[in-house]
């Protein structure tokens, strides 16, 4: 069964049961057993706004993914950069959710996304930064495709050497989310960090402890930066 005609059989239902509730309810002239006259039947209860708004033509999440990084990609003389800041944030709640955060490699949303880590405005790599840790947190399809784009090594770059405080702060926080319990993250922050920052080699992802250790110690060093 296909996505839509799930969503069909869906509102099928919910039409039944809410015709043969309002059928009930004329029956007993929709009085209380006070007799008082009872409150109209709320309809809406228990339809997935989401669900409805796919039958009616609406946005979906990934309709909205992609309208997102469009906004973030256009030139800011059609979009600023407050828009684009809203545009940002509007992405990084989508893919809170785990099947949005999947979905982005179909979408081909991790290319466009990974390229911001690179943006001459500090916000907008700071809001990369923050996506990037929001998608890969606790998904380990994720972490994968974050591996896969190179973007451990650019993040390590910002995590010890980028110019602002904020977007350390947020790099930081993705090298945490793709290297815990992934392995291959892991190896790869192991290869992008220098020694200074990391002298212990061979970390198991599994081993809080020892990734505490590593992240706690570029916690420290951003904390150390002048505001």
């Amino acid at each position: 069964m296909d996505h839509q005609q799930q969503s069909l059989n869906e509102l099928l239902k919910w039409s039944i049961e809410n015709s043969a509730a309002t059928v009930s309810n004329d029956a007993s002239n929709a009085t209380d057993a006070n007799g008082a006259a009872a409150p109209p039947r709320d309809l809406s209860k228990g339809l997935n706004p989401k669900l409805l708004a796919e039958l009616m033509g609406g946005p979906s999440d990934a309709d909205l993914m992609r309208m997102a990084m469009t906004a973030i990609l256009a030139p800011y003389s059609e979009v600023d950069l407050e828009q684009k800041l809203i545009a940002w944030d509007n992405l990084e709640q989508l893919i809170e959710q785990i099947d949005n955060a999947n979905n982005m490699y179909s979408l081909g949303l991790w290319k466009p996304l990974v390229e911001q880590l690179d943006s001459s405005e500090p916000d907008m790599r700071r809001m990369a930064a923050w996506c990037c840790s929001t998608a890969v947190q606790n998904n380990v399809k994720s972490q994968q495709k974050l591996v896969e784009t190179g973007a451990v090594k650019r993040l390590a770059e910002l995590a010890v050497g980028d110019e602002s405080q904020a977007v350390r702060k947020k790099a930081i926080n993705a090298l945490s989310s793709v290297s815990r319990n992934f392995q291959p993250g892991l190896d790869e922050l192991e290869k992008a960090l220098p020694d200074d920052v990391w002298k212990r080699r061979g970390l198991d992802a599994g081993d809080m402890e020892s990734v505490d250790e590593v992240i706690g110690i570029l916690r420290e060093r951003a904390a150390a930066m002048s505001s």
